[in-house]
């Protein structure tokens, strides 16, 4: 593959610090990611132009979405799960009663 232009770079540079903005992460976040040592721009950039030069683009918007999707797994796995009761429906007075006798007796 050929190199990025400058043009390109600079764009990139300006979508992953926008990227990173929305998600709420950093570039060490994205350096972690990437198992790269430099947190700073210049070596995520090398690192992006190792996967441009492998595949273009599509490789380098695959890379990211991997992360991405690891990001979000991440955040899903965070939340506890909780033991929510099913809302009742005015058919199921009973089940709210004895809700309601089995709350106030604890």
């Amino acid at each position: 593959m050929s190199k990025l232009s400058r043009q390109e770079e600079k764009e990139l540079i300006s979508f992953i610090k926008d990227w990173l903005k929305s998600h709420g992460y950093n570039q060490k976040d994205l350096a972690y990611q990437l198992n790269i040592k430099s947190i700073q721009m210049p070596g995520i950039i090398l690192k992006i132009k190792e996967f441009y030069k492998k595949g273009g683009m599509f490789y380098v918007a695959k890379n990211l979405i991997k992360i991405e999707q690891n990001w979000l797994n991440d955040i899903k796995n965070d939340y506890p799960e909780t033991n929510q009761t099913p809302p009742y429906n005015q058919l199921d007075i009973d089940s709210l009663v004895n809700q309601i006798n089995q709350d106030t007796s604890e």
